[in-house]
């Protein structure tokens, strides 16, 4: 009987201390932040704005959206450092923009995420392209005339 109890107590002892092991390392590893993503609808003469954003693995759908309204998606990078977001916008006229709205931005001086403030990207239709909003300094940048 001796033998089967010092198993069972061993067993018991690597259970307890792989358990206190993973909660210190939940608690103390990093959680991977929530980005947020805004398409913004800035166009003149109420026009609606068709948006379809997705990643390799994630198609959003297809969404129209009013002027003064925004279009928002959330997400957390991939472990993999590959996490790649692009959107598809169309004015009633057909002008177009197809462009990546998040990418994984380490080594070139954190463009995106410097304007982004480390957490939310804002994407603006305008009349005569697509802005970014440079979030630190409140200004917005063209980055994509209208095709």
């Amino acid at each position: 009987m001796g033998c089967l109890k010092e198993p069972l107590g061993f067993m018991i002892v690597v259970a307890l201390v792989l358990l206190h092991c993973s909660t210190l390392a939940s608690s103390a590893w990093p959680s991977w932040p929530t980005w947020h993503v805004n398409i913004v609808n800035e166009l003149n003469s109420e026009q609606t704005l068709f948006v379809h954003c997705q990643s390799k693995d994630d198609d959003l759908g297809e969404h129209n959206i009013s002027v003064g309204t925004q279009y928002s998606f959330a997400f957390k990078d991939n472990i993999w450092g590959t996490t790649l977001f692009w959107c598809y916008l169309r004015k009633p006229n057909n002008s177009h923009a197809d462009f990546d709205v998040y990418w994984v931005d380490n080594g070139k001086g954190y463009w995106l995420y410097t304007r982004c403030n480390w957490k939310t990207c804002i994407w603006i239709a305008k009349d005569d392209g697509i802005y970014i909003k440079d979030i630190p300094v409140n200004q917005d940048q063209l980055i994509h005339k209208w095709e």
